[in-house]
């Protein structure tokens, strides 16, 4: 039996949401991620993990900062020490956009750093693991200009040459020469992709995407020929067609790039597999926590609705936004100041946000609802809608009585 951990879209440079430190320089987000992966490799090393599968996606441009790349491979390193496998696998975001130059994950496999696999183009490793042989088939990130020739290319749609694609692709699993005709009868098989697969749910990571994606079709992954199918690419954690075998299974990201996020659990996938049979589980992370408050402040006092909802709801260490709807007359009496020293324990405030609702406009005729009414009538109506407290109608009212309005009543 191989135990595995598989892993994905990392997007170390993601600061949206923190503070430069002042000690370091760098993103208090920074940390975030490296705390997250850290997680990953103590479990891979501690934990008699066989295998350490990274779906793509380790940074979140093509072009990350060298404090990146040494921390990523910091990391990547303990793995090799250890004397754990690791494959690395190019993701969208890992790849140049000119031919020639070096993807971000290139310089592991120049180096030649021991137990790390690295693929950019589809491969098949053999690969001998503590507790025995297996092989792992890789399909990084799908570039059509590299499946297809310009002359392939000329005059065709952007749907006649998504075809196109997918047959080279259906050629490279499950041709003649494919990865599934070279797969040895009697070790566990591991399918890893980068990309994205029908009936995928999609999270917040579209606002993050490069390019536009080729989705592959389920049935082209799910074949019993692999024992296990690891897949990066998509933010959000879960598993296609749970009831067919092989297990198909998005890892998910490892930390939160957005509020889009907000409700995802983050973690990695721990599996056991052998020939014919895999059992996996989801192993959350604890992450920094995005919390949403919605606040309807029309009331008397506003500031004071908002700050009881504040105080109702855990925020330490949390990125908070705060929604606040709220009425034309209630908007100049809310506190921002004071909202902002309730808010002292969030990790950081992503924005404060007023939605300002405008009452509805009274208009005392042409409409069939307001005839009959007498100007107290239409008195009342109109401090109704204007959301005016019963006391204060009741009172406005009684000083309207000693008023002389005989004249508005013709």
């Amino acid at each position: 039996m191989i135990r595995l951990l598989h892993f994905a879209d990392l997007h170390l440079g993601v600061e949206s949401y923190g503070r430069i430190e002042p000690t370091t320089g760098l993103s208090s987000r920074l940390n975030d991620f490296l705390h997250a992966l850290d997680k990953v490799i103590d479990t891979a090393t501690s934990q008699q993990i066989d295998l350490v599968i990274f779906a793509g996606d380790a940074y979140k441009t093509r072009d990350p900062t060298p404090t990146y790349q040494r921390e990523f491979a910091r990391r990547i390193r303990q793995l090799s020490q250890a004397g754990v496998p690791t494959i690395l696998v190019a993701g969208n975001h890992d790849l140049p956009n000119a031919i020639g130059r070096a993807h971000t994950l290139e310089i592991f496999g120049v180096l030649e750093i021991d137990n790390v696999y690295v693929a950019r183009s589809p491969t098949l490793f053999d690969i001998e693991t503590r507790s025995g042989p297996v092989q792992v088939g890789v399909l990084p990130w799908i570039v059509r200009s590299g499946l297809l020739t310009q002359e392939a290319l000329k005059n065709k749609s952007m749907q006649e040459t998504d075809a196109l694609v997918l047959e080279h692709v259906e050629a490279i699993l499950n041709g003649p020469d494919g990865l599934t005709a070279r797969l040895k009868s009697d070790v566990p098989h591991i399918l890893v992709a980068h990309s994205s697969v029908q009936g995928a749910t999609y999270g917040s990571e579209r606002s993050v995407m490069l390019g536009n994606d080729i989705v592959l079709p389920l049935h082209l992954l799910k074949n019993p020929a692999w024992d296990y199918v690891a897949l990066g690419h998509i933010h959000k954690h879960q598993a296609l067609e749970e009831e067919r075998f092989p297990p198909v299974v998005y890892s998910g990201s490892i930390e939160r790039i957005d509020f889009g996020e907000e409700r995802e659990r983050k973690g990695f996938v721990i599996a056991q597999v052998t020939r014919g049979m895999c059992t996996w589980e989801f192993v959350p992370l604890e992450t920094r926590p995005f919390v949403t408050l919605h606040v309807q402040a029309d009331g008397d006092d506003p500031t004071t609705q908002i700050l009881a909802q504040i105080a109702r709801t855990p925020l330490k260490e949390a990125v908070v936004r705060l929604l606040i709807q709220t009425t034309v007359e209630r908007n100049p009496l809310i506190d921002e100041k004071a909202i902002l020293a309730a808010l002292g324990d969030a990790f950081h405030v992503a924005a404060i946000v007023r939605s300002v609702i405008r009452s509805e406009r009274i208009r005392l005729g042409g409409s069939s609802d307001m005839a009959g009414l007498t100007p107290l009538d239409m008195l009342a109506r109109y401090l109704q809608i204007k959301q005016t407290p019963e006391a204060h109608i009741t009172q406005l009212l009684e000083y309207a009585r000693t008023l002389d309005i005989s004249q508005l009543e013709t």
